[in-house]
C-alpha cells in the first residue's frame, strides 16, 4: 500500500485537499469545500478531509482571513522600500502600505491605519547610514497594538533596531546589502515564520491550536516555491497566473539572457523569481474592478463593457455566485480574460518574457473551463498592445488538478514527489 500525503490550501472561498502518493509520485484524489470562515476553518477542512483517502500526513497553507496583510518601511521610496516591497510580494503578502523615510508621527499612523499582520522594516545598504533604521525601529516600537516587525536592513544598525523594538522584532539579512543586489531569501524565510508564529493564530480562523500547527506557510509563498522547481524541472522560464475571486496574482520565474546586451542596473535589485498581486482583479468580489480596469486597457468596446457590468455586479453582492448557463460561463471567462491580461500587463512591463516556456492559468474560474481557459492563455500571448515582451515561443498548460500548491507544501521534505507531480504542467505530459 502506498504512502500518502494529504496537503491542503484553506482558501478565501474554497479549500481544496489533495491526497499524493508518495510511493507512486502520483495525484491519488483531490476534494473542495467551501471554506468555513464563518465558524471555524476546519469544518470545512475536515469535510473535504474525509471524501479523500487517509493520509500518513497532513501539510496546509493558507490565505483565508485575507491571508498575510504586510506593510514595508524603508529608506529611500526607490530603492530599499522599493526592494522591500518586491521582497514581501515574493514571500506571499499582500503590500497594504510602503513607507520611505524618516517616520514621524502622520508616517506612524500610515502604518498603523493599514492594519498590517507584520512589518518589514528595512533601509541602508550593508555599511551605510543606519541612522533612519534605526529611528524607524524606535518609531514602530510606539505602535499600538504592537506588530510583530522583521528587520531586514543595514547590518550596522540591526541589532540597535531590533532591542529598540524588543520582542516583536525578528532579525535577517539585509534584502538589499549593496545596491542593485537583492537578497530576497532570509526576509522570505522570516517572514514565513512570522506567518507561522503570529498571525494564523491571531486571525482566529479556528479555536484551538490545531489549525495553526498544521500550517507551513502563506499560500502564494508556498504557489512560488512550486513555481521555482517547476521552473528547475523545466529547464526554462514559467509564468503563472492565478485568477481568484478577490485578486488575480502573477508569478513568474526568469533567467537573464546570455545573449542580450546588458540591461541598465535596476538600483533596487532584480528579483527573478517574483509575484504581483492585484487587488483590484478579480472574478467575484472585485469583479465590477475588472470591467473598470479593463476599460482604462482599451480591451473592451462600449456595448461589452455595458453587457459586462451587470454580471460583474452580481458576482461581487455574492461571491458565491455560480454560473447558471452557456452565457453565464461565457462571461466569466470573459472577466477571468480580462482580469488575466491585465494583471500581466503590470507585472510584464519592465520584464524581459521573451524566452518563457510555459504559460500555466490558475484558480477556479480556468481549472472548471479547461479547455476554452487554454484559449484565453492563448489569446494572452498575443497580446501585443500590452507593452511587454511576448514570449517567442510559450506552450500553455491550465492547473486543472491543482497539483502547484501541494506540489510546493511537499517540495522540501520530498522535492522527487513534488517535481513529479508537476510535469503534468509541462508541454511533454
Amino acid at each position: 500500500m502506498t504512502r500518502v500525503a494529504l496537503c491542503a490550501d484553506v482558501g478565501s472561498t474554497f479549500t481544496k485537499v489533495a491526497a499524493v502518493g508518495l510511493d507512486t509520485a502520483s495525484l491519488l484524489a483531490t476534494a473542495e469545500h467551501r471554506t468555513t470562515v464563518d465558524s471555524d476553518v476546519l469544518h470545512g477542512l475536515d469535510a473535504a478531509l474525509a471524501t479523500v483517502p487517509p493520509g500518513e500526513t497532513l501539510d496546509v497553507c493558507s490565505s483565508a482571513g485575507g491571508g498575510l496583510r504586510l506593510a514595508v518601511v524603508g529608506y529611500e521610496e526607490l530603492v530599499t522600500a522599493e526592494a522591500g516591497h518586491r521582497v514581501g510580494l515574493s514571500a506571499g503578502a499582500r503590500v497594504v502600505h510602503v513607507a520611505a523615510g524618516r517616520l514621524d508621527r502622520s508616517g506612524l499612523a500610515g502604518v498603523s491605519g493599514a492594519r498590517p499582520d507584520v512589518v518589514l522594516l528595512v533601509g541602508g545598504t550593508d555599511g551605510g547610514d543606519a541612522e533612519v533604521l534605526v529611528h524607524n525601529a524606535r518609531a514602530l516600537a510606539r505602535l499600538r497594538p504592537r506588530r510583530p516587525v522583521v528587520v531586514a536592513g543595514n547590518v550596522d544598525g540591526r541589532d540597535e533596531a531590533v532591542a529598540a523594538l524588543g520582542t516583536s522584532a525578528v532579525s535577517t539579512d539585509n534584502v538589499l546589502p549593496r545596491i542593485g543586489d537583492l537578497n530576497p531569501g532570509p526576509a522570505r524565510a522570516a517572514i514565513r515564520e512570522v506567518f507561522l508564529r503570529h498571525v494564523i493564530g491571531g486571525k482566529r480562523l479556528s479555536r484551538g491550536p490545531r489549525f495553526a500547527s498544521l500550517v507551513r506557510g502563506p499560500t502564494p509563498d508556498i504557489v512560488l516555491t512550486a513555481v521555482e522547481l517547476l521552473a528547475a524541472t523545466l529547464g526554462g522560464d514559467v509564468v503563472v497566473v492565478d485568477v481568484g475571486g478577490a485578486t488575480t496574482d502573477v508569478y513568474s520565474v526568469v533567467s537573464p539572457d546570455p545573449d542580450a546586451s546588458p540591461a541598465p542596473a535596476d538600483v533596487a535589485g532584480t528579483l527573478w523569481s517574483s509575484r504581483t498581486v492585484e487587488g483590484d482583479l478579480g472574478v467575484r468580489w472585485s469583479a465590477p474592478s475588472v470591467v473598470v480596469a479593463a476599460a482604462r486597457e482599451r480591451l473592451l468596446h462600449a456595448d461589452e463593457e455595458l453587457s459586462l457590468v451587470e454580471g460583474a455586479a452580481a458576482r461581487a453582492a455574492d461571491p458565491s455566485y455560480l454560473p447558471s448557463d452557456a452565457a453565464d460561463r461565457a462571461v466569466e471567462l470573459r472577466l477571468a480574460e480580462l482580469a488575466a491580461t491585465v494583471a500581466v500587463r503590470r507585472h510584464a512591463r519592465g520584464k524581459d518574457l521573451r524566452r518563457v516556456r510555459l504559460v500555466i492559468g490558475s484558480g477556479g474560474v480556468l481549472r472548471h473551463q479547461p479547455t476554452p481557459a487554454r484559449a484565453v492563455l492563448g489569446r494572452l500571448l498575443n497580446d501585443h498592445a500590452g507593452g511587454w515582451t511576448l514570449p517567442r515561443t510559450a506552450s500553455v498548460a491550465i492547473d486543472a488538478d491543482y497539483v502547484l500548491a501541494p506540489a510546493g507544501l511537499l517540495a522540501a521534505a520530498h522535492p522527487v514527489v513534488a517535481a513529479r507531480l508537476l510535469t503534468a504542467l509541462t508541454p511533454a505530459a
